[in-house]
């Protein structure tokens, strides 16, 4: 078994085969903020599919009708451009945390983290017992009870993990849909029931198998940690002024470290902090209270390993207004101020125009014809009736066939409405542009689609140039 160092990661063995870790348990200020917040997150994640927030689930992603539901904000599939700004804004704000505060997000908030060390460890450490039993039942030979541990303990996993991905689908179908599905066979929803098969089998080979190595291997974040942050990036570190050289209590001379080696032993990616900031740390501040339970033990001052900077580490001053910060602050802020006014801009009611398939015109007795599709979508969660109007450079003798009466389209309802324009022969001069304005009965509010062409014969070209479909097949 290799200790923890700088040249090869705390979860492989010198053979290069994989080392299980068992991070032993600890306790302190930081590991119960620590708890209390992954259940307040966990309550969220299980809550958000059950709100309703006007007429519908909080958060709810409704692939099969094309409508994707936010705290209220329904956006169509046409809105989705908004959603970048939403993301960017999320990512602008994770630099913006990183910058300040190194791998926070790893170690409080990444829901890989949550599971793992909220559900997962928890049920392994109340079936399998603590770090030294784990290890000691690890290489124990299969007894009956080392079978029943492991057949309750991975029994437990693939339960969490079915729970977990039900949940996870809730946000598509909806808790109403979900249960519904639950109630049919699974071939009677194959693509559900195949995502939630899938989604089980990858929770639980990452949590019962991979575990870290996610963070290690698979998550980019952590590479990104160096590019982010700089020397007055709070990150958690190992004061070594203060703890070399190490020593047991009572050596002359020695510094505060007593190398117990507790630091090592709670740190869930297998790392010595001591070793200075590591790709593999995710700022869980286990090895914080570890290192903090020993120091008042000794009656020594706690924060031998602390959150602090590297600056303050060498006895500088942290600098939390920096360049970098500065930069990060606007890019979140006009990230917020994006997505604030793209949202608003968007509208609950969406129309727009486009030709059928065919001829661009059609001449018969005189009448010349185009023949448009109408596509209207209410975002409501009620149904509104609208009426239409022609609006642009109309000329005279215009008509419009299927936008003489009203329409009502369901909640969240899409149509498809046919539209028959028609115009004297002798009217038309050049194409010229129209657009159709649409009035909710309700509140009086106009929607109106982009302007679109109204096609013909060019009128320069010579009569003989020129010949009706109807002339032509007599021909």
């Amino acid at each position: 078994m290799n200790a923890p160092n700088l040249v090869s990661l705390g979860s492989i063995n010198q053979d290069g085969s994989k080392k299980t870790l068992h991070p032993s348990d600890v306790s302190g200020k930081f590991t119960r903020g620590r708890r209390w917040f992954a259940l307040l997150l966990l309550i969220v994640y299980v809550a958000l599919p059950w709100i309703p927030v006007n007429g519908f689930p909080a958060v709810f992603l409704d692939v099969l009708n094309r409508r994707f539901h936010f705290m209220g904000l329904t956006l169509a599939v046409q809105d989705l451009w908004v959603g970048f700004f939403l993301v960017t804004g999320l990512g602008f704000s994770l630099f913006f945390v990183t910058a300040l505060f190194g791998r926070v997000w790893c170690g409080w908030t990444c829901p890989y983290t949550i599971f793992l060390e909220h559900i997962y460890r928890r049920i392994e450490r109340l079936i399998d017992g603590d770090a030294a039993a784990r290890r000691k039942l690890d290489a124990a030979p299969w007894t009956a009870q080392k079978i029943t541990k492991r057949v309750l303990k991975h029994g437990a996993y693939v339960f969490s993990s079915l729970v977990i991905a039900h949940i996870f689908l809730s946000y598509f179908v909806s808790i109403k849909g979900l249960y519904e599905m639950m109630h049919h066979s699974p071939t009677a929803h194959t693509v559900a029931f195949g995502v939630v098969m899938f989604l089980t089998a990858g929770l639980y080979g990452s949590f019962s198998w991979f575990r870290e190595q996610f963070c290690v291997i698979m998550c980019p974040y952590g590479r990104m940690q160096s590019a982010l942050s700089d020397d007055h990036t709070v990150i958690i570190g190992y004061d070594k002024k203060r703890g070399e050289p190490r020593g047991k209590a009572g050596t002359t001379g020695a510094g505060d470290c007593v190398n117990c080696t507790r630091c090592v032993q709670v740190c869930p990616t297998g790392i010595d902090i001591r070793n200075g900031l590591q790709l593999e740390c995710i700022g869980c501040a286990a090895c914080v209270d570890a290192c903090d339970t020993i120091m008042l033990k000794l009656g020594r001052k706690p924060g031998l390993v602390r959150y602090d900077s590297l600056v303050a580490f060498d006895g500088g001053k942290t600098k939390f207004l920096r360049p970098r910060i500065i930069f990060y602050t606007f890019l979140l802020l006009a990230g917020v101020a994006a997505f604030s006014y793209a949202a608003s801009r968007i509208e609950p009611m969406r129309a727009n125009v486009l030709r059928m398939q065919g001829s661009p015109y059609y001449v018969a007795n005189g009448m010349l014809r185009n023949q448009f599709l109408m596509r209207l979508i209410n975002k409501r969660s009620e149904p509104r009736t609208f009426t239409f109007r022609i609006e642009g450079a109309v000329p005279q003798g215009l008509v419009a066939a299927g936008a003489d009466t009203p329409i009502t389209i369901p909640a969240q309802g899409e149509e498809l409405k046919p539209l028959m324009i028609t115009l004297p022969e002798a009217s038309f001069k050049e194409p010229f542009k129209i657009s159709v304005t649409l009035t909710d009965t309700k509140d009086g509010k106009t929607y109106s689609t982009k302007p679109f062409e109204f096609a013909g014969p060019d009128p320069r070209a010579k009569s003989n140039d020129y010949l009706d479909p109807k002339q032509y097949l007599k021909q």
